[in-house]
């Protein structure tokens, strides 16, 4: 049976639906499984319908949509924020490709939503520039990256069968190393079918080597002869064996003569009955097997949480969205110190003198001074600029300091933060309110372990079995040294920004050796050193007494940042890995920390270092990998969820180590 959608196939569809689809409005977007979406759709003149999009297989319009899922996937969920209520403007086939681009007007916005249907395919959203905003897979080979950022960059063209002269025909076959219906099947996207039709109608074996074939004219006409309903005159059908569909056609082939056929009065409608093939039979065991559920109020709840769902999860990533870009100008701050200090020391000494703040403007405008053409604006009333950094804009108080300022990004998304935890929280909630009504057999639940006090933070326990605590954050970096840092501990750290404050808690015991280097190991790889993709870096441990958040007179100390006073004890190279493991003893959990420390503690380890993977594509692709090794699926969602899994990945990205 025909797996995909060959590229003549998105050649007729296209033709077909390129009209029909022109201006209609999108809806809302539904993820049924890890490569297809259905995006609801408001065609003029016809009223609701849905377009399927499976990635690597297929694209048409449904009348066998299938029941939405309970709780959106976040790719989905995404795609609404950027199409819904956008209209389509066009639709087309790249070169005769298996590469379909939709057009997509939402207000000011122009967005095209590309779909590949070659290989495993792939959903990708462009911005008007052709810069990915979101792909349904992220993709990184050595020549080709897709992911959100990149440009996206279209396969090398290949020549047109529609568009094909009798010199180019010659060209591809004087330069082919293999026979003619390979030749033309992979130099001209029209695949096996279609080449073997073209050479059976010629009248030359499709095993001629390319190269000696001397008259092409006759392939050519069969070419066009083959290819001409594509101009007009389509007959949409599916072929049958033994009453079971094993083809979906626009046009017949002589390879088909024989069979029995259904014939269709557009392709799209054939494409649509092929690919549907048993799910009409499917939904009606269903509803059979559905009729004894009582009908009423409590039908219509899980629709009530599915909305409450949708806006929880938009809320969350506008959060989440919100958050990173506080700290991004943050960090910009502090990235453009010198030129930062410099124009705030200039406009607060003007207006210490009595300068106004239109002298100020004007003086600006015209001073010369390279800081100057930073500024954007100025706001009087707050007393604030708006300053350009990198290409983005952020604003200054000139009553702080740079550290100041920048601390105070470093505040509000800490806020942020909070508003994370409390959606998160309310999701969870909706997703047991919606179990409740859903789910009214007992489950076995497995519970799960209480809280220990350290896992607020960073952790693990080193070889020797000493407890090792660093901070996630600023806040936590404080909490660490103000409550958690005792006597005769070791403190760790390093000079790169970001970096945890790392406390070896020694009940005053004498420490190993051994458990020093994990320590050290554990303070590098959660580090800011991570994110700059280097192989190792170094750190520092000093005593208690050395560690104080007493600056000199004159300095300034940032919340998370401390004063070392004293000798300091180096370790330098320390190379940059680290490693989650699954602990399976009396109590069962997820562990991480230094690969020497997790492989004494754990029966199943996974390792990592820096690579190009982001925190969430990478839990999820662990959470994977130990679903497949493990029998026990919910032992494995209770205690590794990919959730769990990313709080114990270093910050930037990794990649799974060899």
């Amino acid at each position: 049976m025909k797996q995909e959608m060959s590229s003549v196939d998105v050649a007729a569809l296209i033709r077909e639906l390129g009209p029909r689809l022109l201006d209609a409005k999108l809806g809302k977007i539904y993820q049924h499984s890890q490569d297809e979406i259905r995006i609801g759709l408001h065609i003029f003149k016809e009223g609701r319908t849905n377009l399927i999009i499976e990635a690597g297989r297929r694209l048409h319009l449904t009348e066998h949509p299938g029941i939405a899922p309970k709780f959106p996937q976040s790719f989905p969920m995404l795609l609404r924020k950027h199409l819904s209520g956008g209209r389509i403007t066009g639709i087309s086939q790249y070169d005769f490709d298996r590469i379909v681009e939709i057009h997509i007007q939402r207000g000011e916005n122009s967005t095209t939503l590309l779909v590949e249907l070659f290989s495993k395919g792939n959903i990708i959203l462009l911005d008007a520039e052709k810069r990915i905003i979101l792909p349904l897979k992220s993709i990184s080979f050595r020549d080709r990256r897709v992911r959100g950022g990149e440009v996206y960059e279209l396969p090398q063209a290949q020549l047109s069968p529609i568009t094909a002269t009798l010199d180019d025909l010659k060209a591809i076959f004087s330069g082919s190393d293999t026979d003619v219906v390979r030749t033309m099947a992979t130099r001209m996207n029209i695949g096996g079918q279609y080449s073997e039709e073209i050479c059976s109608r010629a009248g030359i074996p499709k095993n001629t080597q390319a190269r000696q074939l001397i008259d092409v004219a006759p392939l050519l006409d069969a070419m066009h002869n083959v290819f001409k309903p594509l101009h007009g005159g389509l007959k949409p059908h599916i072929v049958l064996k033994n009453g079971k569909p094993v083809d979906v056609l626009p046009f017949e082939l002589s390879q088909y003569e024989k069979d029995e056929k259904q014939f269709f009065a557009t392709f799209n409608e054939a494409l649509d009955n092929f690919f549907s093939y048993g799910i009409q039979e499917k939904k009606g065991k269903e509803a059979i097997e559905g009729t004894g559920k009582k009908e009423g109020k409590k039908a219509e709840k899980p629709g009530l949480y599915e909305y409450r769902m949708q806006k929880q999860m938009l809320a969350l990533q506008k959060f989440k969205e919100d958050e990173q870009k506080l700290v991004h100008k943050g960090e910009l701050i502090y990235a453009h110190y010198q030129m930062c200090e410099g124009l705030l020391r200039v406009i607060k000494n003007a207006r210490d003198k009595g300068y106004s703040w239109e002298d100020i403007k004007s003086t600006l405008k015209n001073s010369g001074i390279p800081e100057a053409g930073l500024v954007r604006s100025i706001n009087a009333a707050k007393g604030t600029i708006n300053v350009n950094l990198d290409d983005e804009e952020v604003e200054l108080d000139i009553r702080l300091s740079v550290p100041q300022n920048s601390q105070a990004y470093y505040d509000k998304s800490k806020k942020l933060s909070a508003k994370i935890k409390g959606a998160l929280m309310a999701i969870e909630e909706t997703k047991k309110l919606s179990e409740k009504i859903e789910e009214p057999k007992i489950r076995k639940n497995i519970p799960k372990p209480k809280q220990k006090w350290y896992e607020q933070f960073r952790w693990f326990v080193s070889s020797d079995g000493f407890l090792v605590i660093g901070g996630r954050d600023a806040e936590s970096n404080e909490n660490i040294v103000k409550k958690y840092l005792e006597k005769r501990d070791i403190f760790f750290h390093t000079h790169v920004s970001g970096s945890p404050a790392v406390v070896v808690k020694t009940g005053g015991k004498e420490v190993p050796e051994t458990t020093l280097l994990e320590a050290a190991q554990f303070t590098v790889s959660y580090s800011g050193i991570w994110k700059s993709g280097q192989a190792s870096g170094e750190c520092y441990r000093v005593l208690p007494e050395q560690v104080s958040k007493t600056p000199e007179s004159g300095e300034y100390v940032a919340k998370g940042a401390f004063v070392i006073r004293g000798k300091r004890n180096y370790y330098k190279d320390v190379r940059l890995e680290a490693a989650l493991g699954l602990e399976m003893n009396e109590e069962k959990k997820l562990i991480g920390g230094p690969v020497s420390a997790v492989k004494k503690k754990a029966q199943f380890v996974i390792e990592v270092e820096p690579g190009e993977f982001n925190q969430n594509d990478l839990s999820k692709k662990i959470y994977r990998l130990l679903n497949e090794k493990f029998e026990d699926k919910k032992l494995i969602k209770a205690i590794a969820s990919p959730d769990t899994i990313a709080r114990f990945l270093p910050p930037g990205g990794s990649r799974l180590k060899e």
